[in-house]
């Protein structure tokens, strides 16, 4: 699949689950949707793994957990989030997340504009 493309038509009902790419060896990646005004991707985090602390030039970026709890850093704080709960990166602003549960951590995240193809 071309990783610039829609991973599905729209509109259509999305199951975030359906799209998490385990990997034991790092944090894995998929992207549900990529335009140039938004990109909508899905992380998937095994016990242990981690998103380094990162920032987006000029993108501000959603996280939202779909399953499990993660340790999600933001200008100095760590925030404790489970599902259901979101948090908002804005524009360079340095954020990451860790996975330090023993279950799995499924994220879907929002970066807005999307970033370049």
């Amino acid at each position: 699949m071309d990783p610039t493309e829609p991973a599905e038509p729209h509109p259509r009902r999305i199951r975030p689950q359906d799209h998490a790419v385990w990997n034991r060896k790092k944090m894995g990646k998929s992207t549900i949707y990529h335009s140039d005004r938004m990109l909508v991707g899905v992380n998937a985090l095994e016990p242990g793994q981690q998103h380094s602390l990162h920032a987006h030039e000029g993108v501000d970026k959603v996280y939202l957990v779909v399953s499990g709890e993660g340790q999600f850093l933001l200008e100095g704080e760590q925030i404790t989030m489970g599902p259901g709960e979101l948090l908002v990166a804005p524009a360079d602003v340095p954020h990451g997340v860790r996975n330090e549960s023993h279950e799995r951590l499924t994220v879907l995240t929002f970066l807005s504009p999307g970033p370049p193809r």
